[in-house]
């Protein structure tokens, strides 16, 4: 009986994760699409490069404004029935830029877009922390890989359309795909609880009641997770700085063809698949120190050729290096945060790490103004150079607080160790 348990535990696991990877697919091929877009929209509204920049702090007000509420909407009802809800929400929000003729309105409708993209992307990586706490092995980049995967797809595609579909036409399809994939992943999330959360507070979210057991966590703790908030605000600035400017950069600055700066993204993309899919494997071997710090310095390093490189094959091979020097980064500082206050250090860390893209539009869209597109795109570079050197003074930092800070008497002690081997691999710190 014990082993009949074990192997029902096991195919549990195996077919959350493949739903949870299908919905960080999805996450990134939506929002992949709408960036290959952003040219022909700036186009169709009449925007400057500083008013579009304006209009895309909808994006990043919406989603930091949605985020702390998503995490105490997930300790009420859970992670998972978020999640499904919040891609619903993002399915239907992707068709509504296309609609818009005017800056004003296009900063309006981004706002719903935005609240629904940082929604699901809290409640997915709520869910992902509490499952690779039960599968005892740092997956989280495999999860990151998906969405990397699903955003180069979704830019490839983009691309092979942008010439011949509208994006009002074009959008309208994203949503049709986004809310099948949801009716078809959607109830394997629903059917299974977080494999972390008893049986009982799993009955009280279902009935409304509101699980107040878990503590806050001290200062220290969030300290920390303040820290690694911030090491993954350099890296969403860097990630929504070539999303959103990127293709304009190539196809502006460079000369490239449509298709080809629509295409930058997707390399980009591709390369930070990759890195995240050898993610796992890295962090096993180097720890998350030495990942972190390397990580910072090989982005910085690329976007300083992707962003002044004076050709466009220069340039996308710039946009590479730094797909594979930001690719583990944010999977990283997350899942830290998360294992530190579960949802709610989730919810924090990713509030302050798309901090990085509000700060992001607006900011390269003025520089862009005042000096250059080129020299705006550079101090993508000089984050990930603080990302790094905030990564090695963290070296330090545990895997998480006591855990009777954290309420782990609610926890399996199986759920609790694989953080330590994740932070602290033997004979690779």
């Amino acid at each position: 009986m014990p082993l009949l348990n074990k192997l029902s535990s096991l195919h549990s696991l195996t077919r959350l994760r493949t739903a949870l990877t299908v919905f960080f697919g999805l996450d990134g091929f939506l929002f992949a699409g709408w960036v290959v877009r952003i040219p022909a929209i700036k186009e169709q509204t009449g925007a400057s490069a500083s008013d579009l920049g304006l209009a895309l702090l909808g994006v990043s007000a919406g989603a930091v404004v949605t985020m702390t509420l998503t995490g105490r909407l997930c300790r009420r009802f859970g992670s998972h029935p978020m999640t499904v809800a919040a891609a619903v929400l993002l399915s239907l929000g992707i068709a509504l830029p296309a609609q818009t003729h005017s800056v004003l309105a296009l900063g309006l409708v981004l706002l719903v877009f935005g609240a629904a993209y940082g929604g699901i992307n809290v409640a997915m990586n709520s869910a992902a922390v509490d499952l690779v706490a039960a599968l005892r092995r740092p997956v989280m980049p495999s999860f990151h890989a998906a969405f990397s995967l699903g955003g180069m797809i979704g830019a490839g595609l983009g691309g092979l359309v942008a010439a011949g579909l509208s994006p009002a036409a074009h959008l309208l399809v994203l949503t049709g795909t986004g809310l099948a994939v949801t009716a078809v992943a959607g109830p394997v999330l629903l059917r299974y609880p977080s494999p972390s959360v008893p049986s009982s507070t799993v009955r009280a979210a279902s009935s409304g009641g509101r699980d107040d057991r878990a503590p806050r966590p001290d200062r220290r703790t969030r300290r920390l997770v303040a820290v690694f908030g911030v090491i993954a605000l350099c890296t969403a600035y860097g990630e929504g700085a070539l999303a959103d400017w990127g293709a304009l950069h190539l196809e502006q600055d460079l000369g490239a063809h449509a298709g080809i700066a629509a295409a930058g993204y997707s390399l980009f993309a591709l390369a930070m698949t990759a890195g995240r899919l050898t993610g796992t494997t890295l962090l096993e071997r180097l720890g998350q120190t030495r990942t972190l710090v390397s990580g910072g310095a090989t982005a910085a390093v690329g976007m300083l050729l992707g962003s002044l490189a004076p050709t466009v094959w220069l340039a996308l091979l710039g946009f590479a290096v730094t797909g594979l020097g930001l690719a583990n980064i944010f999977p990283v500082a997350v899942a830290r945060a998360g294992a530190l206050a579960g949802p709610s250090g989730v919810a924090t860390a990713s509030t302050l790490g798309y901090g990085g893209m509000l700060l992001g539009p607006p900011a390269i869209g003025f520089l862009a103004d005042w000096f250059s597109l080129p020299v705006a795109l550079t101090t993508v570079a000089a984050l990930a150079a603080v990302a790094a050197v905030i990564g090695y003074a963290a070296r330090r930092a545990p895997a998480g607080p006591a855990p009777e800070a954290r309420g782990e008497h609610r926890r399996s002690p199986a759920a609790t160790a694989p953080a330590c081997r994740e932070a602290c691999p033997t004979g690779h710190r």
